[in-house]
């Protein structure tokens, strides 16, 4: 602009051009510019066209019919700029390169934008929370592992609460959401999901929700909202919240004993953020997270028990069919109807008349083995105990034991599963199973009166464990008569 000036001011006091451009060493046709030029008003930049686009000279009718014929396609099936540019070249033999492709189209889809696309700033008032899912890898109990976690935001305060699981069934989602909601003393009037989560799904204007969800919202009184398909920024709070939770909260690897421990550690990160200001409204997010905890619903007198029943017809050998893996009753329950409880952690078998029979840790995914509890098979083998070669429990017990029981004779054998069994109604499977190794160990007869006894030391842990005992010392309450030879 110096040089402008100089130009200008130079020009107004009556310097002839030759003069101005010899002073100012400039040329005498910037001199002419810069002297003539009468408007000096800021104009916005244009953009250039970059050269080298004529390699596409005669391929552009083509792509804009492309492109053109997407607009009656679904978006998930709509030309990209590489597939545009692997179709020019695999069907009309377009040697050039993709960058011009690629800036064609892109230039089309701005021209050829409408109106109504874009998003829109979306305002949330208090009391409305967004709940999304995500995955996170932490450590627990010394195991690595890929846990799904559910993150529940409130946009009004940008409070954020996350809690992991190992599925993203409904009986995860309402566990966790009574998690929170117990933890905050309050619960949302609103609910907004994703159409992808456990507990429910939209389609065009029909919303269907599984029944435990909906038994959840009648519990708590909150009404729930579902995303469109494909619309993710409709809850892009939550969106947002599932990376930012993942990398603050659970970068390293969060370490924990069990999950439940993992998640009273998120628990309190997450309240950890109330002391963060907002990144718009300036204010601390505990003090915004009051108004949103003073629009909310007061909890029941009751925690939901997030809990879902099936029936289920048990086979022959007395195996269920559960989410793909198979649970073991026992043999006794074989072509029973019984009934299954699925919560989020547990699988619990009850029978005809709703008394519990069995309790499994719950499996996510699929499980090629059979889910059983060792206790379970016991009282078959004590009928049947040929079958002890090839029964899953074989493989459970420890190697006295197993070379015991592989070696004994059938009522020898019939006679040590009978007093385990026995044994196990009060002890545990564990404690008598223990109890009848160290009776084997220590070469006595595993009977049922001996191992039963043991086997509730065991469990009570008064059972003390076997030491060398020195006998020398009842050697100095005898005396040898050296003449005769005998102990006195």
């Amino acid at each position: 602009m110096s040089v402008q000036e100089n130009i200008r001011r130079l020009d107004s006091q009556g310097v002839p051009g030759r003069e101005i451009a010899r002073r100012l060493s400039v040329s005498r046709t910037s001199v002419t510019k810069y002297a003539d030029q009468e408007d000096f008003s800021p104009v916005p930049a244009e953009a250039r066209a970059r050269p080298g686009a004529s390699v596409l000279t005669g391929f552009e009718h083509l792509i804009e019919t492309w492109l053109g014929e997407d607009q009656r396609r679904t978006r998930k099936q709509r030309h990209t700029a590489k597939r545009v540019f692997d179709r020019l070249v695999d069907e009309h033999g377009f040697t050039g390169t993709y960058s011009p492709v690629q800036r064609f189209v892109k230039k089309w889809n701005a021209r050829n934008r409408t109106t109504g696309e874009g998003f829109t700033e979306l305002v949330w008032p208090a009391g409305t929370a967004q709940v999304d899912f995500g995955q996170a890898e932490a450590i627990i109990a010394g195991i690595r592992q890929v846990l799904h976690i559910l993150v529940v935001t409130f946009p009004f305060s940008n409070m954020r609460f996350v809690q992991a699981y190992r599925g993203e069934t409904a009986e995860c989602v309402c566990h966790g959401l009574r998690r929170v909601f117990e933890h905050i003393g309050a619960a949302p009037r609103h609910l907004v999901f994703d159409n992808a989560t456990g507990i429910g799904r939209r389609v065009g204007t029909k919303v269907v929700e599984t029944k435990l969800f909906g038994a959840f919202k009648l519990h708590y009184r909150s009404e729930s909202r579902y995303c469109n398909p494909y619309s993710g920024h409709e809850k892009g709070n939550v969106e947002n919240a599932v990376g930012f939770l993942r990398r603050n909260l659970m970068v390293p690897e969060p370490e924990a004993s069990s999950l439940q421990a993992l998640n009273e550690v998120l628990m309190a990160r997450c309240d950890a953020l109330a002391a963060t200001t907002h990144y718009r409204k300036g204010l601390a997010l505990g003090e915004l997270f009051a108004q949103d905890m003073a629009a909310s619903l007061a909890l029941p007198g009751v925690g939901f028990d997030a809990v879902r029943y099936e029936s289920r017809k048990a086979d022959k050998t007395g195996n269920l069919l559960i989410d793909g893996n198979t649970y073991a009753a026992g043999p006794m329950f074989h072509g029973r109807n019984l009934t299954v409880g699925l919560r989020h952690d547990v699988v619990q078998i009850l029978d005809e008349h709703s008394e519990p029979v069995r309790s499994f840790d719950r499996v996510f995914g699929r499980q090629g083995e059979t889910i059983f509890d060792p206790a379970s098979l016991v009282p078959l083998l004590v009928t049947k105990p040929g079958a002890w070669g090839h029964s899953p429990l074989r493989a459970l017990v420890t190697d006295p034991v197993r070379d015991w029981l592989d070696t004994a004779a059938p009522t020898d054998r019939r006679r040590l599963l009978n007093a385990v069994d026995a044994a196990s109604g009060s002890t545990g499977f564990d404690a008598a199973m223990a109890a009848a190794d160290t009776l084997i160990r220590r070469g006595d007869t595993p009977d049922i009166a001996t191992l039963g006894m043991l086997a509730r030391r065991l469990a009570h842990g008064t059972e003390q464990a076997a030491a060398n005992v020195d006998l020398s010392v009842y050697d100095t309450f005898t005396t040898v008569n050296t003449s005769t030879g005998e102990v006195a």
